[in-house]
């Protein structure tokens, strides 16, 4: 995933501190990714619409640990590409598809996070949106990683020449225009869409909070915790990825070196390791306690334990609360 072409190598110490990094990276993230997929596995209940996108984020990673970390290691311990230009293509092709779809899901669970709460005035068959947002995400996905197989840009062999990724520093004009869409559509948008969604649900929690203000401080700061945390790692994981890449492209010959290009690419395969942290292992809550008291149809546990607070803010939203605390939309 470095997104420039070998020009001065790295040292062998170089290489060796990269493939610790890696080394960790895919432990960690193949670790962390399974404890989730065994969760999943074990407790039914979680096997819930909205928690289909989170199974998905981290399917995506876990194959990003399986079939991209584990080679660029490798590489690494050897100091160069270990693969044929067909393995590098298909490198390149399998960790852009699994990212785009774990960019994707992040930015549609934001969205549906925001609209369960706030935008509840219509009724929906979850686990039929859930599966069309799974199977979007992976259309979504191939739509920009397909094209540089048939012509469309191309995947090389870049940075210190141990990964393979766009060729990023390409002058031709199909290249820097597939380069300028791949930012906008898969990084920018997904940026945009994130903080967006979950500005407006911060806004929405607020107003919980002004029901009942004592009740819902904690939660509210929870929430906002969450929410800075899923969106800082958002950044931090793959803005520098996507600066590099355009420093490579519009940038003079050069700019970007092989040490300069190696971290945002170790940052960028980091976020397979921070994704289930956020999302499900920073919970403090046993699984069992999870299903006792907390409404998955909501925002993940913001109200739990407190089901007149719920029942109120939702009536605020115009929603009809049944007897059963199913919702009306």
């Amino acid at each position: 995933m470095d997104p420039v072409e070998p020009r001065a190598g790295l040292s062998r110490s170089g290489h060796t501190i990269v493939a610790v990094f890696l080394g960790l990276i895919l432990f960690f993230g193949f670790l962390n990714n399974l404890i989730v997929l065994i969760l999943f596995c074990k407790f039914k209940t979680l096997r819930n619409p909205v928690n289909m996108l989170l199974l998905n984020i981290s399917i995506s990673d876990m194959l990003v640990c399986i079939s991209g970390t584990t080679l660029s290691f490798a590489s690494n311990i050897r100091g160069k590409w270990i693969g044929g230009d067909h393995a590098c293509r298909w490198y390149g092709f399998v960790n852009s598809c699994f990212g785009i779809v774990s960019l994707i899901s992040l930015a549609v669970l934001s969205y549906e996070r925001y609209s369960t709460l706030t935008l509840c005035h219509k009724r929906s068959h979850g686990s039929r949106k859930a599966l069309l947002a799974v199977a979007g995400s992976w259309l979504y996905s191939l739509l920009w990683t397909v094209p540089p197989l048939l012509g469309w840009s191309s995947y090389g062999v870049e940075g210190a020449g141990t990964s393979c990724s766009v060729r990023w520093s390409s002058e031709s004009a199909e290249s820097t225009s597939y380069i300028i869409c791949l930012f906008i559509f898969c990084l920018v948008v997904p940026v945009m869409v994130m903080v967006c969604c979950y500005g407006r649900l911060l806004h929405a929690v607020k107003q919980v909070g002004k029901i009942h203000k004592n009740a819902a401080r904690k939660r509210e700061y929870h929430v906002l915790f969450m929410v800075i945390t899923t969106v800082i790692c958002y950044l931090v994981c793959w803005i520098p990825y996507g600066v590099i890449a355009l420093l490579a492209t519009f940038g003079r010959p050069g700019v970007v070196t092989p040490v300069t290009s190696i971290i945002p690419s170790i940052l960028a395969k980091s976020s397979t390791v921070c994704n289930p942290i956020i999302y499900i292992l920073m919970n403090k809550q046993s699984p069992s306690d999870i299903l006792d008291h907390c409404d998955y149809q909501s925002y993940g546990c913001i109200f739990k334990d407190n089901e007149s607070l719920s029942k109120q803010y939702y009536r605020s939203l115009g929603v009809e609360v049944f007897a059963n605390n199913s919702i009306a939309r």
